[in-house]
């Protein structure tokens, strides 16, 4: 198993938006394209609280190029994502890592 963690910075004030984007329409689409998501996370003490932190968990990396790289040619998502864009960017930037757990890892 391997999990990729994405860490989106939001544009100050918007990450409201954001959690509502994932919830309302993102993970909807997410399904439908078999990508499951093992956790999603903000800041409650630390360095931002425009800051959102998710993990996805694949199979292997052919899983996410094919899963992944369906969901950004989905239509429905790039009408969404434009939708809930309207008044404004949302995301100031993104960053991704692919982990894979060791050995002693409670997750595997």
């Amino acid at each position: 198993m391997l999990y990729e963690l994405r860490v989106y910075k939001c544009v100050s004030g918007r990450l409201p938006a954001l959690l509502d984007r994932f919830d309302t329409i993102t993970l909807k689409i997410w399904e439908r394209h078999g990508i499951r998501q093992a956790g999603f996370w903000t800041t409650a003490i630390g360095e931002s609280n425009q800051t959102l932190y998710y993990m996805l968990a694949w199979e292997s990396l052919a899983e996410r190029e094919e899963k992944w790289g369906a969901f950004r040619k989905d239509p429905e998502w790039h009408t969404k994502r434009a939708e809930t864009e309207k008044d404004g960017a949302i995301v100031a930037s993104v960053s991704n890592s692919i982990l894979q757990p060791t050995a002693f890892s409670a997750v595997k």
